[in-house]
Formats: structure tokens, sequence, C-alpha cells
């Protein structure tokens, strides 16, 4: 008779995309017991078969709900092994649950290192890494001590923010007067010099003992500030080089987090010179169809490697990068695009992978339409990006 641990997966439903998560570790003979608080009949058919349990809490922002259905898990099915979402947002809930319950991996005490920015600094310098320069302000009169020692433009967004949430890039003393007018000062924000450069990240698996089994990079055609700033379409891409010098910085800082059993998004600037600065860890998958591009990319399954990584510590795949592998994000303003879906579909054949509608709430930064593609050369990757962006009265030309 298999011995079944007890997996609870926190909002289980969001995104749909990571559904195979309950379903590699039902799979691997795990109990998955869903927590969420959207009715068990609106779940997905494919979640539903791979829940053995799943409890609806009316509010999952209220701590004691969360608490009562855990402890109706391990009450039915005894001891819980591990609590996780995957999701940013449900980081520091994750934590609180494993503190009360004793389960591993990151407790309250430790979240405060890996959400706020101030505090991931302090580690990168621990380690010798380079900073943008820049502190938590407390007031008006402070940031403006702050920006003198900065000097224009500079960037403003939560010490414990997420992503391009509520990030400005303050060019002039007006906009930083204006900033002010809807600051909250119960929320604390950090000022940072802008450093003129490109996102480029190391992400992956690490496994239970801190070592990273899987890893993989992204770089982006802009800045997700920039996206927003300009309700532009964007594209990133995995591509099959990855730099030596983020594959060590990555591991390094890595290390110094106390990575174990999970995945990682680390986020760095390339400057111009070539310099590599970290900017942010965060200790989750990336967003969007980040996760599902490791897969086409290398021809693994990611969903099944971390859910044998948490049963017997064990990666299994050969990682052997065939494809760069490209997000592609179309916008539905301005002058029309050239190509339809269904010529592009002719055009691309299989190396389109897929191409979706983006629901509201993401289209801000990942467009209303997102197309997956991946060659096995860089060239003709950036030539297809350029069919899916063409709009009618533009004329082809080099993506660099």
């Amino acid at each position: 008779m298999i011995n079944k641990r007890n997996f609870i997966l926190i909002s289980p439903h969001f995104p749909e995309n990571f559904t195979p998560f309950a379903q590699r570790l039902k799979e691997e003979h795990f109990q998955t017991l869903g927590i969420a608080d959207v009715p068990y009949e609106q779940l997905t058919d494919r979640l539903k078969e791979a829940l053995t349990d799943y409890y609806q809490v009316s509010d999952m922002e209220n701590y004691q709900q969360v608490y009562q259905a855990v402890a109706y898990f391990a009450y039915k099915y005894g001891r819980i092994d591990r609590i996780e979402s995957h999701n940013e947002h449900w980081l520091e809930l994750d934590a609180h649950l494993r503190t009360d319950f004793n389960v591993p991996g990151y407790h309250l005490t430790e979240i405060p290192k890996i959400r706020r920015k101030s505090n991931m600094k302090e580690i990168f310098r621990s380690i010798g890494l380079p900073v943008a320069k820049g502190r938590v302000f407390s007031d008006f009169s402070d940031a403006l001590q702050l920006v003198q020692e900065l000097h224009y433009p500079v960037i403003i967004k939560p010490d414990s923010g997420v992503g391009a949430t509520d990030t400005y890039k303050i060019d002039h003393p007006h906009d930083l007067e204006t900033f002010f007018t809807t600051w909250q000062a119960d929320v604390p924000y950090i000022m940072e010099e802008f450093i003129l450069g490109e996102i480029e990240t190391f992400d992956g698996i690490a496994d239970q003992d801190g070592r990273v089994v899987f890893y993989s990079t992204f770089h982006y055609s802009e800045a997700v500030l920039d996206t927003v700033e300009k309700n532009s379409e964007m594209f990133y891409f995995i591509p099959r080089e990855i730099p030596q010098d983020i594959i060590e910085m990555g591991k390094k800082i890595v290390e110094a987090f106390q990575v174990k059993e999970r995945f990682f998004h680390l986020e760095f600037f390339r400057t111009t010179d070539g310099k590599l600065i970290p900017l942010e860890v965060n200790m989750r998958p990336p967003g969007g169809l980040s996760i599902d591009m490791f897969n086409y990319a290398n021809d693994i399954d990611v969903f099944q490697e971390y859910a044998t990584i948490v049963k017997d510590n064990q990666f299994r795949a050969n990682v052997t990068r065939p494809y760069h592998c490209a997000y592609v994000s179309r916008k539905y303003t301005n002058q029309p695009y050239r190509y339809s879906n269904e010529q592009i579909r002719e055009q691309i054949g299989a190396g389109l992978i897929q191409c979706q509608s983006i629901p509201g709430i993401f289209a801000q930064i990942m467009g209303d339409e997102g197309y997956l593609i991946r060659s096995a050369t860089k060239k003709e990757l950036f030539e297809w990006i350029q069919l899916i962006h063409q709009r009618t009265e533009e004329v082809t030309h080099d993506a660099f």
C-alpha cells in the first residue's frame, strides 16, 4: 500500500495554466488538497480530477478561515506535508500556514527578506554584488533629499510590491509632487536611481538541498514599466544560450536566499556596458505563460520534475535547450495588424505553439492576444515576431 503524503494547494485554480501542478502531484501519489474561494462547480474538469479534496472559503484574505480549512484537512488526512500556491500574492499566507502547522518551506520570519526590496539589497551587498543606489524614504522632505543624491530620473515603487504594479518613473520635480498627491504614508516606498539597460532573468528550480537543478533565462523587448506606460505590444523570449555571468550570479543569489524545493525568478539589469546588476528576487514561477515556455523550449515537463523533486528530491529530465521560445503580444489599438491569425498559422506552421486571448486583468502587460512560438534559430524566431507585430502600413525591418 502506498503511503500518500498531503500537499495543500492554495488557490489551485489560478492561473489556469498551473493546473498541471495538481495533476502531476496526484500522479506521484500525493493527496492533493485545494483551498480557494470559488465554488467547486466553477473549477475546470481537469482540476476537479486532479484534486483529492477541495475546501471553499468565503474570503481568502481572512486568515482564520484558511487556517480552519487546513486544520480540517489535517484532521481528515493527517499531517500536512507541503503548503504551496506558487503565487506571489499568497507568499505570506503560505508562510503563515507553514509556520502554524510546522510545514517545510519559507516561514513567517523569512518573508521580509524575500518580499522587501530593501532587504534584498542588503543580502545582495552581503555577498558582494552591486545594487542600484537608493533606499526607503519616509515623507516628501526625505524624498526631496534623496532625489538630490540620486538625480532625476529615479524609480519609485513599493518596498514590498510585485512586478511593475504601483511603480513610477520620476523625471521631474513635478512628477514627484504628483506622486505625493496619492501617496499612502502607511505603505513603505523605495526610491532608486534609474539604470539604463535591459531586463534579463535567471529562472529555475532548486531541489530540497538548495541545488539549482534547472535554470533558464528571459530576455525582454522592453521593461514591463515601459509596456504599461506606452500601452504597447511586447515580446520576451528564452534564448538557447544562457550567459555565463547570469548563471554564476543567479546561483550565488539562490544560495544566499536559501532557496529550497521551489521555483525562483530573479531579475537583473544588463547595463549598456554589459554589466549585470541584480534587481530583485521572486520566490515563485515567472508569470503568464512563462512556465509553459520552459517546457516548449526544452521538450520537458517542469510540472512533473517539480513533483518528483518534492517526492524523491530528483530532477530527471535531460535539458538540451533545442529551441528559442518567445511570447509575443498584440494590442488592438491604432491601425490594424497586417496578418490575421489564420495567415500567421499558415506562415509559421508548427512553430506556432499557441494563440490565445488574454483576460482583462492581464491584458495591460500581456496584451489582448498572446502567441507562443519556438524555433531552433534566433533569426527565424525574430522573423516570426516581426510577422506577428507588423501593422498594415508598416515596412518590415530587422528586429535588431
